[in-house]
């Protein structure tokens, strides 16, 4: 019933414009034409019809009332047109008797009737459903046979007929203008869910990849724990039963935890990983199988960079040591995918990876300067920078990218160092350049 009433306004019923001065534009020029329909169609009834015109002024002006009020009720202001229409021609049609035949004004609808009603149909066809305008124009049309063919007169001049083409048109014209805003609104709407979607598989998609690779540092860990619980009886003499039984335990613990993390890793693992310049991508290695990689790994990172063609230069700051795995996995893929960033939006640029070691944690920048030539758009979904937050926020870090003041892009990243052992076989070293 509201849809009936216009309650369900398309993009081209009031407020018919988002910007405010439109709106009174359009209430204004409106109100207007409703004035001089008054006015107009008044004086016309007086003059053709021999009406009083107080009679022929109240009609008109109940038609130019019609056309205001179908801004907000259009089937109430489409049946009060339509009334004032048939009182209009009846009040008429003893006068037209009197007239000569040669002389016969339009019956039943007069120009300012026509033009008035016109504008109500079309208010009403864009605000109420297809059938809701096609039923308001059979019964106009039901309603004009009526009175052009059960009260005729002599001098009829035919503009009944004329008069249900022209409303037939018009609402044709408003139904198909209703139709297409609502087809543009659905796609708007499908167009946002669409990339709100695609945002959100994005973020859980790389999430998974992220998770993938810390259960495969985990997996590491506990491999270890498993192997020094079984080692730890050998290196006492005469270990206790309990100490023996605890040992036992722990080994067990360990190794039903690693037998669910591999199980863990079968579904997150990716079959398929593609790699268009030869860097990896995020989450995957070149095999399922391949150890996650460090920071020992950026030197062959940044050559296979070069050999895709970019101009790379790296420094390295600071007391070089290992870290967390964590930190060290994400950092590489932080820097792997900005240098991936660089081959695919800014071709033949020059790229700074600097590395600085600092005593509460890893400071990673990667800059690179603008293309050589205009680039046509990437087709990925855009979503690499998510993923680098994501790894960055998770160690409880930051990381920062931004366009440069030249036209390139910066990529500043701090990982919170947490330091792990230096292992026996690696002294730290000093700085590094190249």
């Amino acid at each position: 019933m509201s849809a009936w009433l216009g309650e369900a306004p398309s993009r081209h019923a009031p407020p018919l414009s988002k910007y405010r001065w439109l709106r009174l534009l359009t209430y204004l020029l409106i109100t207007w034409l409703a004035l001089i329909i008054g006015l107009a169609g008044g004086e016309e009834l007086a003059t053709s019809y021999g009406l009083a015109h107080a009679d022929a002024f109240l009609l008109t002006f109940l038609q130019a009332a019609a056309i205001v009020l179908a801004l907000w009720r259009p089937v109430p202001a489409w049946a009060l047109s339509l009334a004032a229409a048939v009182v209009a021609a009846l009040v008429a049609r003893p006068h037209l008797e009197t007239l000569p035949p040669s002389s016969g004004p339009n019956w039943p609808w007069t120009t300012p009737t026509l033009v008035a009603h016109m504008a109500v149909l079309l208010l009403l066809a864009l605000r109420v459903r297809f059938r809701g305008a096609i039923a308001v124009l059979a019964v106009t049309t039901l309603v004009t046979y009526v009175v052009q063919g059960g009260m005729a007169v002599g001098h009829y001049s035919g503009t009944g007929t004329m008069a249900v083409a022209v409303f037939a048109i018009v609402a044709v014209i408003g139904a198909a203008l209703r139709s297409r805003s609502e087809a543009r609104t659905e796609l708007v709407q499908q167009t946002t869910i669409t990339a709100e979607e695609r945002a959100r598989r994005t973020l859980l998609e790389e999430r998974s990849r992220i998770a993938r690779e810390l259960h495969d540092v985990v997996a590491h860990h506990m491999s270890v724990i498993s192997i020094q619980a079984q080692v730890a009886p050998h290196l006492a003499e005469h270990p206790s039963e309990e100490l023996l039984e605890n040992l036992a335990g722990i080994r067990n613990n360990a190794l039903e935890a690693l037998t669910e993390l591999r199980r863990v890793l079968g579904v997150l693992r990716s079959e398929n990983p593609e790699d268009p310049y030869g860097l990896g991508s995020p989450g995957t290695g070149a095999a399922p199988d391949a150890p996650q990689p460090t920071l020992d790994r950026l030197d062959a990172l940044i050559e296979n960079t070069r050999a895709a063609g970019l101009d790379v230069t790296t420094e390295v700051t600071g007391r070089v040591r290992p870290y967390a795995p964590g930190v060290e996995l994400s950092a590489y893929r932080i820097v792997q995918e900005a240098l991936s960033n660089a081959l695919r939006h800014a071709p033949g640029s020059r790229v700074r990876v600097e590395v600085g070691h600092f005593p509460n944690g890893l400071h990673l920048e990667v800059t690179n300067s603008p293309p050589r030539h205009p680039v046509p758009p990437s087709p990925g979904a855009g979503h690499g920078l998510l993923g680098m937050r994501e790894r960055a926020a998770m160690l409880g870090g930051h990381l920062v990218a931004a366009r440069t003041s030249d036209g390139g892009f910066h990529v500043t990243a701090f990982l919170p160092g947490d330091i792990a052992p230096n292992p026996p076989d690696q002294p730290p070293t000093g700085e590094e350049s190249t």
